[in-house]
């Protein structure tokens, strides 16, 4: 079943007010709102849907570009594509909180602006949420596949980033000069049944079943005890 939209933590924004005037007029201009949901369409940016308190109105459909942490022009005034680095992937899209480095020193390297720090507020991660129709996207394809980590930058706006283009740094544990990673993007597909040869189940119904080669061992093992019992005792009946 297709997805599209989710819930999001209620976090307090501030929405440039071109935004909710068709980038017509309201340059300059902020409202306060609270993030309720978020849309993922393949080839677009995602898009958030807002609370106003004020209007007592939501606002749908709007990018990451719209929302600011303050009510303040940010400087510098990062644009879309340096604030979100890929399009959604898919139409199935979850939300989740990364608990271990929620609190951690956040650095994002951005397009054009070099490397800027944030805090991190949550995960947007695509998967292909309908085994039933076509998968034309990429989100599961390992090379291609990208998280999106929302952090909220410290000029006083949002990016969403993939994890490639961000370095997380803990007070206690990561090193003073840490390592550049010289990773490479993974391209292989993991599994363990397919081309396993270890032996098939189907003619068992034993709760503690084994193959046929861990009987094999068990009985050789077993062999060697009787074995070395039978040696025992033969040697000692000998010394009477």
């Amino acid at each position: 079943m297709s997805q599209l939209i989710i819930n999001l933590p209620s976090q307090k924004v501030w929405v440039r007010k071109e935004y909710l005037r068709d980038l017509k007029d309201g340059f300059g201009e902020f409202v306060e709102g609270v993030w309720v949901s978020c849309k993922s369409i393949p080839g677009r940016a995602f898009y958030f849907e807002t609370y106003l308190p004020e209007y007592g109105a939501m606002f749908d459909k709007l990018p990451i570009s719209a929302f600011l942490s303050r009510p303040e022009t940010p400087t510098p005034d990062l644009d879309l594509p340096n604030l979100q680095f890929w399009n959604c992937m898919d139409y199935g899209v979850r939300c989740l909180e990364k608990q271990f480095i929620g609190s951690m020193d956040f650095e994002v390297r951005t397009r054009n602006f070099g490397s800027m720090k944030g805090e991190y507020c949550f995960t947007l991660d695509n998967y292909h949420p309908d085994c039933d129709t076509t998968n034309s996207n990429v989100s599961e394809v390992p090379d291609e596949h990208k998280s999106h980590n929302c952090i909220e930058l410290d000029n006083g706006q949002f990016c969403l980033y993939p994890n490639n283009r961000t370095r997380i740094y803990d007070l206690s544990i990561t090193p003073e000069n840490p390592k550049t990673p010289d990773f490479k993007v993974s391209t292989k597909y993991f599994q363990v049944e397919n081309g396993v040869r270890w032996g098939r189940l189907g003619n068992t119904d034993e709760y503690f079943w084994e193959t046929e080669e861990e009987q094999k061992a068990n009985d050789n093992m077993m062999a060697d005890i009787d074995d070395q019992y039978s040696h025992h005792f033969d040697h000692t009946d000998s010394n009477k």
